[in-house]
């Protein structure tokens, strides 16, 4: 006999679950979010194995941060701790071997986009320039926003957003080529050295 999956909780249970301690916090939050963080993994690493390690750190990691944390948007919360996790891991591997996955492509296009002189450390720091891109993104339709965070933030491939968004993948290219470009005109009006 087949065990139903039951409903999700909804997001305030699961981190009242966490606050008191309780160990089905995690179960829940697998039950929630499980193939979103696994996704992300994924999509940094393109390695199964890998990317379930990753899922079961970033839940080690939410457990660790809640409390004291109370996060308001528990799915960027987790989405964060779950791209934090992969991305240690995957440079961890990558001094070790080449992966290929679309996180690199898609970091890949990003630098080329902007070309940064130098280090991006030298011209900005980190804060300030996450700052300016959120900035930026503010002023970008929602279907744009949609396509800049699927790729460059879950690392999404251009045919899976082209699929969510029923268009074909030259569509999205066209359109993170334009964002891509808008992009490095805001940071250079804004005096970011490109």
């Amino acid at each position: 006999m087949l065990k139903e999956k039951s409903s999700p909780l909804e997001d305030e249970e699961i981190i009242e679950l966490y606050w008191q301690r309780k160990e089905n916090a995690i179960s829940e939050t697998d039950n929630k979010y499980g193939e979103v963080v696994f996704r992300i993994a994924y999509n940094i690493l393109n390695d199964k194995g890998d990317s379930e390690e990753c899922q079961n750190d970033t839940y080690l990691d939410v457990w660790n941060a809640i409390p004291p944390a109370r996060p308001r948007a528990l799915l960027a919360f987790i989405a964060k701790i779950a791209r934090r996790v992969s991305i240690d891991l995957y440079r961890k591997r990558s001094n070790k071997k080449a992966i290929p996955s679309e996180f690199k492509i898609a970091i890949e296009e990003l630098e080329y986009c902007l070309q940064l002189e130098g280090n991006v450390y030298e011209n900005l720091d980190v804060k300030s320039l996450s700052k300016l891109i959120n900035t930026y993104l503010r002023t970008l339709t929602e279907r744009q926003r949609y396509i800049f965070v699927g790729r460059f933030y879950f690392s999404n491939s251009i045919e899976k957003i082209s699929r969510e968004m029923r268009v074909t993948p030259s569509n999205v290219y066209k359109s993170l080529e334009k964002i891509k470009k808008g992009l490095r005109l805001y940071l250079i009006r804004n005096g970011v050295s490109i």
